[in-house]
């Protein structure tokens, strides 16, 4: 078996990530979920908190692992021999940006392969992103995330959404 990568940035790692893990592993054997570190980027939690979230999220999944890279995702499947380079697609607007992804994964590494997994459809609507912007203005996330990372999301926001809260109530 090909052991394979599963690149992002995991702020926060998601149900719709724990899907595409759950359904790769079995056909991959290993995985790396890998937490792309980029320093120009600004991140709601440390590298250091996702890397712990997604391990919490992870256990009891055999042949899984979590790792934490800066750089290009080919360099680190050349350094340690993984073929399959995982990437989740949950709509159409996805695929142009995967796509050149991949052409240009193969130019560097011509040995990697790129596994493109639909999400499920219960989860197309589920990113990192769109689970922060509910967070933050006190919806739930619940079934969205884990639970840990629901409780670490909760704490992140409290003050703001208190905040929100306060003034909502205050509103006519």
């Amino acid at each position: 078996m090909a052991a394979g990568i599963y690149p992002g940035s995991f702020d926060p790692i998601t149900s719709g990530h724990l899907d595409i893990i759950r359904r790769v592993q079995p056909i991959l054997g290993e995985v790396t979920l890998l937490i792309s570190q980029n320093s120009k980027k600004q991140y709601l939690f440390s590298v250091e908190e996702r890397k712990l979230l997604a391990e919490e999220a992870l256990r009891g999944i055999p042949g899984v692992k979590v790792d934490v890279h800066e750089g290009l995702t080919v360099d680190y499947a050349k350094k340690t021999g993984a073929r399959v380079i995982v990437r989740g697609l949950r709509a159409v607007s996805d695929y142009e940006y995967e796509l050149v992804m991949a052409n240009m994964n193969k130019k560097l590494a011509p040995m990697v392969e790129t596994m493109i997994v639909f999400a499920s459809p219960e989860f197309y609507y589920v990113s990192s992103n769109t689970v922060k912007e509910v967070a933050q203005n006190g919806g739930s996330v619940k079934d969205l995330v884990p639970a840990h990372v629901e409780k670490a999301l909760e704490t992140r926001y409290a003050d703001r959404v208190k905040d929100l809260r306060a003034r909502q109530k205050g509103a006519p």
